[in-house]
């Protein structure tokens, strides 16, 4: 273990892409200082997904089952990243969406686990939300297949007073 953590001090990000047991840090991705700010703000479980990239079990998010219109955002800084209008039941177990809303999301190629996936994160705060993948609904083809734990749903009825405002 200690020889792990001394490889990893000089040179974290040449052997995250190349050492699937060593996976990426939250201070590596986005910096001790902006994971941290973000531990009490949202739940544990939580925290562990946005920031160390945990994966929730399957078939666990109550937003699986979510059939409201409305915006899915970041669990984190609330960001909009998704539109109920583009989600879907993958039969993954996890909440899926064939498009983003723009300008939402970053990508990263993803190296762990001996396979090269494709994962994305909140623009805004870095927040790691899922893997995109190439078997999605028309008419983008793409599946978004996100960690319920870093989302929040806010029904369309809940946001019509902030826009007015």
């Amino acid at each position: 273990m200690l020889r792990r953590r001394f490889l990893l001090i000089p040179a974290v990000g040449v052997l995250t892409s190349l050492l699937p047991a060593c996976s990426r840090s939250e201070t590596a991705r986005v910096g001790k200082a902006s994971a941290e700010q973000w531990r009490g703000l949202v739940s544990d479980e939580a925290w562990g997904v946005l920031f160390l990239e945990n994966t929730e079990r399957p078939y666990s998010s109550p937003l699986n089952d979510e059939k409201r219109d409305g915006t899915y955002v970041c669990a984190a800084c609330h960001l909009p990243l998704f539109s109920s209008a583009h989600k879907y039941d993958s039969g993954t177990g996890w909440p899926s969406f064939y498009d983003a809303l723009p300008d939402a999301l970053n990508f990263r190629e993803d190296r762990k686990y001996l396979m090269i996936r494709t994962e994305y994160h909140c623009r805004r705060c870095g927040g790691h939300q899922g893997h995109v993948f190439d078997d999605g609904p028309a008419p983008t083809r793409k599946r978004y297949c996100n960690n319920g734990l870093a989302l929040l749903f806010v029904p369309q009825a809940e946001a019509l007073p902030l826009l007015r405002g």
